[in-house]
């Protein structure tokens, strides 16, 4: 029960807001979320059509991922967890019955190479020739979260950027952007739309490639579609 939020409507068409939230183990809504995500994770059948993302930063940094990952490959690690839940929410889930256990290779399809094929981005996601060496080195442990919390080396394009552990050098990444064609001729009536019902002019909705990259950093990829569109 937050105290203080924030709220700011957009053009009275949407609006977003900060609400100071703490998940607690013993509160019943907040077990159910944390089983129905594991529940779905553990019954979908094909690796490469789920993938491990959170909602960072809202109450789920990227940084948990080692811990997700664990509940997701040790079932006792998972059990004893769940356990410690709102006793009510427990009866609510079958996810104690489930057995089974992620492997690393159903853990690098979820987290790299499943993703990269989504988007359609063929250098990335895999070791193969002609990829970004874009390259995590862990050395093997039981324990899965100590294992993927601290990687021995990181590789970006080829470039290390991590040693045991240990930031030694910071890169930018390329910014990928979907550009598909459309008809011009939309922009008129989009044009009288905003004129009418909104103080903001349709120019400031708009993002140029300048905006994009982020005040230099980095760099724009723009790269063919499967089906004759652009990415």
């Amino acid at each position: 029960h937050p105290n203080k939020w924030v709220c700011m409507d957009i053009e009275c068409e949407a609006g977003c807001g900060v609400v100071p939230f703490k998940y607690k183990d013993q509160s019943y809504v907040n077990a159910l979320q944390w089983m129905i995500g594991l529940e779905t994770f553990l019954m979908v059948d094909d690796p490469w059509r789920i993938f491990l993302t959170t909602d960072h930063p809202n109450g789920a940094p990227f940084t948990s991922y080692p811990h997700l990952i664990k509940l997701l490959m040790d079932k006792s690690f998972r059990n004893d967890m769940l356990s410690t839940l709102h006793p009510e929410a427990q009866k609510a889930t079958h996810l104690a019955s489930l057995d089974r256990e992620y492997s690393l290779y159903e853990i690098a399809i979820m987290t790299r190479a499943g993703a990269a094929k989504l988007v359609g981005l063929a250098d990335r996601g895999h070791l193969g020739i002609g990829a970004a060496a874009d390259i995590t080195v862990y050395t093997d442990n039981s324990d899965r979260e100590k294992m993927f919390e601290k990687p021995d080396y990181v590789f970006k394009d080829g470039e290390m950027v991590v040693r045991q552990g240990q930031v030694i050098k910071i890169t930018w990444g390329t910014t990928h952007v979907v550009k598909p064609e459309y008809d011009v001729s939309i922009e008129k009536p989009l044009q009288q739309y905003f004129d009418k019902f909104h103080t903001l002019k349709m120019s400031n909705f708009k993002i140029s490639n300048d905006e994009i990259v982020d005040d230099g950093r980095g760099s724009l990829t723009i790269q063919p579609l499967h089906k004759g569109g652009r990415l």
